[in-house]
């Protein structure tokens, strides 16, 4: 899997699994674009910038904002060959007939608006350029229906629709959209949240980002529309 000069671009990048999916990319050649809200929590994960790493502090609920970030890697880099939607989040705890409009718009807005600002801004550049390669991050969980965690697992099941209509529209155009589905992913909180869980038998953000980053490789050229379980031993 060789991203020597391939430009990638990774929203949530300053989070646990985004750290991990940009060391993978960066240590296989690649000039990454990374995105986050504020540039304070880009630089404390990865120091400064320079000419192989840029900071695109964003709000991916704001389309101008999107445009904006998007406008500038193209005038640095010159094109976008790689996507990578990480930007996400996770609550539970309504059942269905209890859920708040407000937990259900921030849910919908976290994990499938701000894959659709990013899209409406890339995918042009990237059909304007000959193609390109999308990896979105849906989760195990929904696959099905989950009590208490109705609008989480609705939202990511968005993600995997959207990820499944944009293979659909797209593959023939020279981009392949793809998702990786964890399961609970081993982060410092997580592990906080769950004490008493075994964490040995969850995914690492390394092994996800391994994954992440072959769905975007030239290997992965005939992969088009899955949605691949990335589940450790739980």
């Amino acid at each position: 899997m060789n991203f020597t000069d391939r430009i990638v671009m990774v929203t949530g990048a300053a989070g646990n699994l985004g750290r991990a999916v940009a060391q993978a990319f960066a240590d296989r050649g690649a000039r990454l674009v990374l995105v986050d809200v504020k540039r304070e929590y880009l630089e404390k994960a990865f120091g400064a910038e320079n000419d192989a790493r840029r900071f695109a502090p964003t709000d991916l609920l704001d389309a101008a904002q999107v445009a904006v970030t998007v406008d500038g890697a193209i005038a640095q880099f010159g094109r976008i060959d790689v996507l990578c939607n990480l930007a996400g989040g996770f609550r539970m705890g309504e059942a269905v007939h209890e859920t708040s409009a407000k937990n259900w718009d921030f849910l919908f807005d976290i994990n499938a608006r701000t894959l659709l600002n990013m899209v409406h801004a890339v995918v042009p550049r990237m059909l304007a350029a000959g193609g390109g390669k999308i990896v979105n991050v849906g989760a195990f969980s929904a696959q099905k229906g989950v009590a208490q965690m109705a609008a989480y697992t609705a939202s990511k099941a968005a993600v995997i629709r959207l990820t499944e209509a944009m293979s659909a529209e797209l593959r023939e155009q020279g981009v392949n959209v793809n998702c990786v589905l964890p399961t609970i992913i081993d982060t410092p909180e997580n592990r906080a949240a769950m004490p008493g869980a075994d964490p040995s038998r969850w995914v690492a953000p390394a092994d996800l980002a391994n994954a992440i980053a072959f769905l975007a490789s030239d290997e992965a050229r005939a992969v088009h529309g899955a949605a691949l379980p990335v589940t450790g031993l739980s």
